[in-house]
């Protein structure tokens, strides 16, 4: 399980999963040295914007690369409404008056009652609409855990399914968890915040510093006095996951690893 294992690209894939509006795309996930590309088909060039505030959510990501994505129809921008015509002034008439007798005193004209402006709000896209929601929340989100001095160094990830955030990732302690779901209820338009994917992990900023940059995987050096069963019990809180370190590193004899060795740690 993540942050343990799983590769970023792994874990933007399903980021862009767990939101509604992407989850039925197809999208496709690559990743090297932090770049993530994202290739497939949307509706639209505004869910462009949704899929990058997906993918940054990531932690490991650095930038994202939608050159890939293809869009099926192209937002118009909505067209400036032509201006008005002044209304032309009147011609005043002039009456000559007869002999003697006095010119009427001219009347002042009523100024003309200025028609209303034509509002856009029904024209706005409840999807659309949605898609900024959803970006502005998730960027918050993200914004306030990493701008967080307790938090920031830690592996976590954002993701968001409507106006629900999900936490996924480790931290070092239950304050820091706590920290963290309250950080991210403050937010504006936060209905909800998922931390069941949040665990404790004592020296989780320790934990994932070794990273093989080209994959995204945690890697472990091992140290004097290692053994598999003590590495199984600080990434997996299991002494016994010691098979699946063994056989994800085609290791024969769990009992010899040697100091230097770089072990990769699996989901």
């Amino acid at each position: 399980m993540w942050p343990f294992g799983k590769s970023t690209a792994d874990r933007v894939k399903e980021a862009l999963n767990a939101q509604p509006r992407l989850k039925d795309l197809g999208l496709q996930v690559q990743e090297s040295r932090g770049t993530v590309k994202v290739t497939g088909m949307v509706p639209n060039d505004r869910y462009n914007n949704l899929v990058k505030v997906v993918a940054e959510g990531i932690n490991g990501v650095k930038s994202v690369d939608l050159s890939g994505l293809v869009a099926q129809q192209t937002t118009p921008t909505p067209a400036a409404a032509p201006a008005q015509a002044a209304p032309a002034a009147p011609t005043p008439s002039v009456s000559i008056p007869s002999m003697g007798t006095a010119a009427p005193a001219a009347q002042p004209k009523a100024a003309p009652t200025p028609m209303p402006t034509p509002t856009n709000a029904a024209s706005v896209d409840p999807i659309e609409k949605e898609i900024e929601d959803s970006s502005r929340i998730a960027k918050a989100v993200v914004k306030a855990l990493r701008s967080n001095g307790e938090l920031a160094n830690n592996p976590l990830d954002v993701l968001q399914s409507g106006k629900s955030v999900i936490l996924r990732g480790a931290v070092d302690n239950e304050h820091e968890l706590r920290l963290a779901e309250k950080l991210a209820r403050e937010v504006e338009g936060v209905s909800g915040v998922d931390v069941s994917g949040l665990r404790v992990a004592a020296g989780a900023k320790e934990l994932v510093k070794e990273k093989d940059e080209q994959s995204g995987d945690t890697v472990y050096t091992v140290k004097s006095g290692d053994s598999l069963s003590a590495i199984a019990e600080r990434y997996y809180g299991n002494a016994m996951e010691y098979k699946k370190i063994a056989h994800y590193n085609n290791i024969s004899n769990p009992d010899l690893i040697q100091p230097g060795q770089k072990i990769r740690i699996p989901g």
